[in-house]
């Protein structure tokens, strides 16, 4: 007959089974980060199908980096920086790092520069307070707009640097107004034109996704 004390040892090690089969299963399987796109027709994929929409392409862009992350689309097309503004609640609580790809309607809209900046910077201030990580990509406006030009253009490294967060400097650079990676109205990149942003692009949110998992 088997004694009380290995009777004991026997159940307590039937207990801890479960349980250290779920640890070693939570170990297996880490939490796959989450990158979200907030901007306008560029990263909702404006007459593109969702297989060669931004979110889709940049994704990908990040596993060949090794980095595998769910990339999140949150663009409306026609969206201005007040529009963003308003959505950035609609993050979702689950982002790492979110991507804001906002202004070209404001440029378009010649929008006040001063308003522009305003604007990201709440938007930039409201992501950081609730612990998310972001990336700030700009736009630049052509040299024909003068003063104009150079008002809207300091914008986003102005809010890059109060605000304490990478600046992707262009989110159109070798892409803007070029026929090969362009859409017919020379404003939508078409799809060769989202390969050759998320390539670029890729890089400093892999950064920023490393930089976010050390915290």
């Amino acid at each position: 007959m088997t004694d009380q004390p290995t009777r004991r040892s026997a159940l307590g090690a039937m207990l801890a089974a479960p349980l250290a089969f779920s640890a070693a299963e939570s170990q297996a399987a880490p939490r796959t980060p989450v990158v979200t796109l907030l901007g306008d027709s560029i990263t909702a994929g404006y007459g593109l199908p969702a297989p060669e929409a931004l979110p889709v392409q940049l994704q990908r862009e990040l596993r060949a980096l090794g980095i595998n992350a769910a990339v999140r689309g949150a663009g409306v097309s026609g969206s201005t920086t007040a529009g963003g503004l308003r959505r950035v609640e609609q993050v979702r609580s689950d982002t790492d790092v979110c991507v804001v790809a906002l202004g070209g309607n404001d440029l378009l809209s010649f929008l006040p520069p001063a308003e522009t900046r305003s604007n990201l910077e709440q938007i930039v201030r409201r992501l950081k307070a609730r612990g998310v990580r972001v990336v700030l990509a700009g736009l630049q406006a052509p040299a024909e707009l003068g003063a104009y030009a150079r008002s809207f253009n300091a914008v986003f490294p102005s809010v890059a640097k109060a605000q304490s967060v990478p600046l992707y400097p262009s989110l159109l650079a070798g892409v803007l107004l070029d026929s090969r990676y362009n859409q017919p109205d020379l404003v939508h990149p078409n799809a060769a034109g989202v390969r050759i942003i998320a390539q670029r692009l890729a890089p400093v949110v892999a950064q920023a996704l490393r930089a976010q998992q050390r915290v």
